[in-house]
């Protein structure tokens, strides 16, 4: 679900004040990099995510809600989540124990780990989080950009611009293949950092080796917040549209992923093992 979010990011083209003669493709590149550079700053943080999903059926009637709070942080070189609410309600004591028992041992497994299956873990996150910051970088390349206006998020002077996918773009992976198949509009302040993201899906788009089918129309939404003064990291995600999974049922769905209370990443230890 992660790499459809990001493809969202980079579905929609950016733009920042500057210059006239500045072109779209330049002001896309600055924005960009300032976004890799806030990025990179995250894996410093702990924070809480917060997953709300509903599935509907034709009808618009929920079938399924799953709402949880997961407590993110670093743990040994890579992230760790824990589950510490459910249905915005503190786990049942049975719960607890099980999650407090899960830490414990995912800590132990991550102490010792051989030299090489510590490489392995770590080189597994470092290649996903680079791939997603490389598909990024393809923005430029694989879209045109349209100035739509200016307006305000959170009481912040932002460009709003809207882009489709360039003809002729050659995906260099499948998560940029995304590309494609988007359309949309971004708030950026004029500053060079990403407030808001509106992409719509053009055609439908596999998710996790085709499991999943987010199906034309669909909508995908991303907030962000300032940080540490100056730092923007993703306030919320969502995800609407008809689905399909494994090919085979239908269904809406109505996903709400929100990221809060971000804070410099502690040290794990077997002192704070109890979280």
């Amino acid at each position: 679900m992660y790499k459809l979010l990001i493809a969202a990011i980079c579905a929609t083209p950016i733009l920042a004040d500057a210059p006239p003669e500045i072109s779209p493709k330049e002001m896309v590149q600055r924005a960009v990099a300032a976004y890799q550079r806030d990025q990179a700053a995250q894996s410093e943080y702990s924070y809480y995510q917060r997953d709300d999903v509903r599935i509907r059926d034709g009808s618009g009637n929920i079938k399924r809600h799953e709402l949880r709070t997961f407590d993110v942080r670093m743990m040994e070189g890579s992230p760790y989540r824990r589950l510490v609410r459910r249905n915005d309600q503190p786990l049942s004591p049975e719960e607890e124990k099980q999650q407090q028992e899960d830490f414990r041992r995912g800590l132990a497994e991550r102490r010792s780990e051989t030299p090489e299956q510590r490489r392995q873990r770590l080189a597994e996150w470092k290649r996903k989080r680079q791939q997603r910051l490389d598909d990024i970088n393809e923005v430029p390349a694989a879209f045109d950009f349209r100035l739509a206006g200016e307006d305000k998020i959170d009481g912040i002077a932002a460009w709003i611009v809207e882009g489709m996918p360039h003809p002729g773009y050659k995906p260099k992976s499948k998560s940029s293949a995304y590309f494609l198949k988007m359309s949309g509009r971004i708030w950026i302040s004029k500053d060079y950092h990403l407030l808001k993201i509106d992409a719509v899906t053009l055609d439908a788009i596999s998710v996790g080796s085709f499991l999943l089918r987010i199906a034309q129309g669909g909508h995908i939404g991303l907030e962000f917040s300032c940080v540490d003064g100056g730092l923007w990291l993703p306030k919320r995600a969502t995800i609407t549209g008809s689905a399909r999974l494994l090919l085979v049922k239908g269904y809406q769905l109505d996903a709400d992923y929100t990221f809060s209370d971000y804070r410099k990443a502690e040290m794990v230890s077997t002192a704070t093992a109890a979280y």
